[in-house]
């Protein structure tokens, strides 16, 4: 026994049907989808053995729709518009229309400078939108492959060979000591009086030396590290509190103000320039490259972008 076959579904018909009922001219449906009267005209042909009736036909110079024809125009041209939208790139959504939980991983320093103005951007832009912070607790190169994050923030330290990186601000470290600490008063900061305060150190392997360490080292200097903490938050709320001194990031010399460089502050601490060569700190974000067209994923980095960036940045 045999049977009809199925219709099978072309767009570029309704694309050329749409063009052709709105023009109601097989030279203007051609030029409009910049093809050739010859092509549009086999390409209507096509059409009315498809739909089995006339569409156009000859009336003087000029074509006139069919009653058919004139039932499908509005019809064709949502098909088209659907069409359009299901196809155009990701990145072009409507924040507005956005639902769903964006995943960010990030130290509890950038979670602190970020959340604030994310949540603003995400209220006045995509208020469907709600933001989980998690810390620095899941291998980020796996948990980005795997979609258990959306974002990682922060000094990115892993090499993925997919994984995609941005830089977006760098800073330079600061010590960051309680109004009235004896390293704001008399002389000025040196190596030898650094070194000889007390400190506390942030490190989430328990480490107890960093860069700074290094730089002692060299000119036979040697701090005293009191106390190793995994929170940048509750280092610099035990200097607020005590002799310690922490280091934090803070802008380079004549560079752009950065959220990252004003928690410090808002703590009231005071921030000290440190007299010896310190690498500086880079901040960035990583993505899976599966989410870089995601048009959801892209208003969350442009507004990741906005909220560490200082206006007037590169890229803002």
């Amino acid at each position: 026994m045999s049977s009809t076959p199925e219709p099978v579904i072309d767009a570029n018909l309704a694309v050329a049907l749409d063009a052709l009922l709105a023009e109601q001219s097989v030279t203007r449906a051609a030029a409009r989808l910049h093809t050739s009267p010859a092509a549009m005209s086999r390409t209507l042909a096509r059409l009315r053995r498809v739909l089995q009736d006339p569409l156009l036909v000859r009336a003087g110079q000029t074509m006139v729709p069919t009653p058919r024809a004139q039932a499908l125009r509005d019809e064709a041209a949502a098909v088209v518009r659907s069409l359009g939208a299901l196809l155009a790139p990701g990145t072009g959504v409507d924040p507005a229309v956005l639902r769903g939980t964006f995943t960010v991983q990030a130290a509890d320093l950038v979670g602190a400078a970020l959340a604030p103005g994310l949540l603003r951007l995400a209220r006045q832009e995509a208020p469907g939108v709600s933001l989980r912070f998690l810390a620095e607790e899941l291998e980020a190169g796996q948990a980005l492959r795997d979609g258990r994050i959306d974002l990682e923030v922060g000094s990115i330290d892993h090499v993925d060979p997919e994984t995609r990186v941005e830089e977006l601000v760098t800073l330079r470290m600061a010590a960051a000591v309680r109004p009235g600490h004896p390293l704001t008063e008399g002389a000025a900061l040196t190596p030898d009086r650094l070194a000889a305060a007390e400190h506390v150190v942030v490190s989430r392997r328990g480490r107890f030396s960093g860069p700074l360490d290094t730089a002692l080292a060299e000119r036979n200097l040697r701090r005293r590290v009191s106390v190793v903490l995994p929170s940048h938050m509750t280092a610099m709320a035990l200097a607020a509190r005590s002799d310690v001194v922490c280091l934090v990031p803070t802008a380079l010399p004549g560079g752009a103000r950065s959220p990252l460089t004003d928690v410090a502050t808002t703590l009231g601490l005071v921030l000290l320039d440190i007299p010896l060569p310190l690498p500086p700190l880079t901040v960035g974000i990583a993505w899976h490259p599966r989410q870089a067209a995601d048009g959801g994923h892209h208003w969350l980095r442009d507004a990741v972008r906005r909220t560490l960036r200082a206006p007037g940045n590169p890229g803002t």
